[in-house]
């Protein structure tokens, strides 16, 4: 389901030990289940429930490691407004499905008002961004208008979300 169709109605019922775990996962996913458990003062097999119905439910969406590209060769970052020629929600989804195919692209989001697409990129220099821009803007017909801007430094990279201070009753 997509961001945009996603209502508060269909938040999950959180506590505090939800929170907690959510909040110890957000800056190390690699913590065992003990580790974990003793960090949010709770039962290993509590912790492992818990951490279970909160995959389950969505709220977890996968854990990954987070790497450095630049250590990797994908040093240079683009910032992509997208403008299409014609809006049409089938004009809109071929767009997107060719956008988050392409490997180089590391987040995409549709948004209004202004441009209809803004794409983060991470390629390895100026030539693998050229070479970006032919597969995925020119060779479209449908692409209007690229603006692009190149990151010179990242002052922040905060992937986690911020958690609520206080949420419902328990949760078994």
């Amino acid at each position: 389901m997509s961001e945009i169709t996603e209502s508060a109605a269909e938040a999950v019922p959180l506590d505090a030990t939800d929170l907690r775990i959510l909040d110890q996962l957000q800056r190390d996913a690699s913590l065992t289940n003990q580790a974990l458990a003793a960090a949010v003062h709770t039962s290993p097999a509590t912790c492992l429930r818990r951490v279970k119905r909160l995959m389950d439910a969505g709220v977890i969406e996968r854990q990954v490691a987070l790497l450095s590209p630049a250590k990797l060769g994908a040093g240079l970052t683009a910032i992509v407004e997208l403008t299409l020629d014609r809006q049409g929600a089938e004009h809109l989804a071929a767009f997107e499905t060719r956008a988050v195919a392409d490997e180089a692209v590391r987040q995409c989001y549709r948004v209004s008002p202004g441009p209809d697409f803004l794409l983060i990129l991470q390629v390895a220099d100026m030539p693998a961004y050229h070479a970006l821009v032919q597969r995925l803007f020119t060779q479209d017909a449908n692409v209007r208008n690229v603006k692009a801007f190149f990151s010179v430094s990242r002052a922040k990279f905060e992937p986690s979300i911020a958690l609520p201070t206080t949420s419902g009753p328990p949760v078994p």
